[in-house]
């Protein structure tokens, strides 16, 4: 294909790093298409001599460029893939646990396997679990008592040092097992149940906004379970979002399993990150009905704030995630009243020319139409992510050493004399 260069030729003429090269790619920098072979990468000779014409891109403002190898996830313009495989077509196809076995293994789990018992946290983990989360005040939101149940399991663990690849799995299924089994709510959802029926049951505790199907603690509408099950497969990896970086920062130095997923926990609180979805539910939440939505959104942005869970640094057409998940609610619930103030902000966002909706607003909505308990939308994410931190832990375990980013000094320059 003498139209085509493969990733070292490419890389040699732009002169960087292949991982830079995959860099340009998931920024939208550069394209690539698969050779016949559907696993080689190929890219346009034409588009590769253009960009190295042009000198190498510069990096939004506030965006630093870290780059590492991994054969995890890959995303492009508008794509999302898990070892290859789309994203939106396993979140209707897989279960999360089939999906956390494929970014752990590579493989999905077969045979008899596939019918193997659910995922359970020890008794041990549980019992310390509970009773930390328990001992926190009233009112604290789900994402912080899973801050606190992880680190207080991790201490009935023994052997959470042992890190060959069959005690990391293990340690990963007891992880979110617990995460979802120590979170206050009804606990009588049957123990046969794969992850994302007890996380309803969780969940949705009966003060949420209602006026819909499969709100409070009965069984959920059967579309709206796979709204929430679709939601954890395309929340389970995202490459290196900042707290992906940091758990595999914390698992090149050899941290254990737990404290992976609790290194990846405090960074996903923030505002920026897992936090998006609360603001989004915040702000459906201000609204009184569909018709009150213009004064909410004309209110934030007279604070010169940010609509929240709208825009995406990769995507720049539409967030795939958020695509098919809104789809998905819209199915499950067309007549809910939460969903009717969803769409208007969307509308009123789309009026005012702002970008699509991303995964934030999706699971945002969903929240909302379900009738969760304020916050759900930060636990959905952490326990989904989770998946993907101990994916990216098991990579770190097996590579050379610390991931160590070099900072480029800009203080005060060095002094002569005393």
């Amino acid at each position: 294909m003498a139209d085509y260069l493969t990733a070292a030729e490419a890389a040699r003429r732009l002169g960087v790093k292949p991982a830079t090269l995959y860099a340009y790619v998931s920024r939208g920098v550069l394209s690539r298409v698969r050779a016949p072979d559907g696993r080689t990468s190929l890219f346009g000779a034409e588009e590769v001599e253009q960009l190295a014409r042009r000198g190498r891109p510069r990096r939004p403002a506030g965006v630093a460029d870290i780059t590492v190898e991994s054969a995890i996830t890959e995303i492009t313009g508008d794509s999302l893939r898990f070892r290859g495989l789309d994203a939106t077509r396993l979140a209707v196809s897989r279960t999360f646990e089939e999906v956390a076995e494929l970014l752990w293994t590579g493989e999905f789990p077969s045979g008899r396997e596939s019918g193997r018992e659910p995922w359970r946290a020890r008794p041990a983990a549980l019992a310390a679990g509970r009773a930390a989360q328990a001992a926190l005040p009233a009112g604290i939101l789900p994402l912080e008592r899973l801050q606190v149940i992880v680190p207080a399991m991790a201490a009935t663990d023994p052997l959470r040092l042992q890190l060959d690849r069959p005690a990391v799995i293990a340690a990963g299924q007891n992880i979110i097992a617990g995460m979802v089994d120590c979170l206050p709510g009804d606990v009588t959802s049957a123990a046969s149940e794969p992850v994302a029926g007890r996380l309803w049951s969780r969940l949705c505790a009966g003060n949420g906004p209602g006026n819909g199907p499969g709100h409070g603690q009965g069984r959920p509408a059967p579309g709206l379970m796979r709204a929430l099950s679709a939601a954890l497969v395309l929340l389970a990896d995202h490459e290196l979002a900042a707290s992906t970086l940091a758990a595999r920062a914390a698992a090149s130095v050899r941290a254990d399993p737990y404290a992976v997923v609790g290194t990846g926990l405090g960074a996903m609180s923030g505002a920026l990150h897992g936090g998006a979805s609360l603001g989004a539910e915040t702000l459906m939440a201000a609204a009184r009905g569909p018709e009150d939505v213009p004064r909410v959104v004309a209110e934030l942005l007279r604070r010169g704030e940010k609509v929240p869970g709208f825009g995406h640094f990769v995507y720049r057409g539409g967030d795939p995630r958020a695509i098919l998940l809104l789809d998905l609610v819209r199915r499950a619930a067309p007549k809910s009243r939460q969903l009717a103030v969803a769409d208007a902000v969307f509308a009123e966002v789309r009026h005012k020319s702002l970008p699509e909706p991303n995964i934030d607003f999706a699971i945002a909505t969903l929240v909302r139409v379900a009738g969760m308990v304020r916050g759900a939308g930060e636990a959905i994410f952490a326990v989904a992510r989770t998946a993907g931190w101990i994916a990216h832990a098991l990579e770190a375990y097996s590579g050379p050493g610390p991931l160590r980013p070099r900072a480029v000094y800009t203080g005060r320059p060095a002094a002569d004399g005393p």
